[in-house]
């Protein structure tokens, strides 16, 4: 009897916290996107504040032992899906559009095949990756430091082109060229630094698929035998 009063409700972990700053995230988003053609600087910066308290949850999550399977996937959900916006909002002012949306595949691809992978092989986070062959990989998911520089440069670039496009049929090329012949010091500065980390992020984002892809292949493998 003692042990069950020592374990959490279910109404109790819904208001931890660090997942009350998730639904605080959902609704800032929400209206960020809702106002975001009328007002692309308050857009800009709700969205990054809501960025941010990504790390502030996984912050409270540690400091008060409120660790929860169910804020991990609010937490991820929330970041896959305010970036899949963001990225169809982009596909409709720039052109090739493309490009945006096949990142946003690309994303969503990469996560959820994670994601699945890692609980097919009994793992208890996806970013347990210590057996991977990538350095890159284990070097990511291993260092809080260098995959932050790499996700925020990747928000960062993609707030940095929404503010850059004055219409909804911008060349992304020429976008780009321009910002550096203005020779603006705030964008010759960020624009290099984010692209960097990007790049990294998308290059992750590959190798992820393709390991979870292999994992789930194993296991199949394995199942036969």
């Amino acid at each position: 009897m003692g042990d069950d009063k020592s374990k959490p409700s279910t109404l109790t972990v819904y208001l931890y916290v660090p997942n009350i700053i998730g639904y605080v995230r959902i609704l800032m988003n929400c209206y960020a996107f809702a106002i975001c053609f009328e007002d692309k600087y308050l857009f800009s910066i709700l969205y990054f504040i809501s960025f941010v308290c990504d790390a502030l949850d996984g912050w409270f999550a540690r400091r008060l032992n409120q660790v929860s399977t169910f804020g991990a996937v609010l937490d991820m959900v929330t970041d896959r899906i305010s970036t899949a916006c963001l990225l169809v909002v982009l596909s409709q002012v720039y052109r090739p559009g493309l490009i945006f949306l096949s990142l946003l595949a690309l994303d969503i691809a990469s996560h959820w095949l994670q994601m699945y992978s890692t609980f097919l092989v009994g793992k208890s986070s996806h970013k347990d990756v210590k057996d991977s062959s990538s350095w890159l990989f284990r070097l990511y998911y291993g260092n809080r430091k260098f995959m932050g520089y790499c996700c925020v440069s990747c928000e960062v670039l993609y707030i940095i082109l929404f503010l850059l496009a004055k219409n909804q049929t911008e060349d992304l090329f020429e976008v780009l060229v321009n910002a550096v012949v203005t020779q603006n010091w705030l964008y010759l500065t960020l624009l290099p630094l984010s692209v960097v980390g990007w790049a990294i992020k998308q290059l992750v984002n590959v190798i992820q698929m393709k390991t979870a892809a292999d994992a789930c292949i194993y296991y199949d493998i394995a199942k036969k035998r």
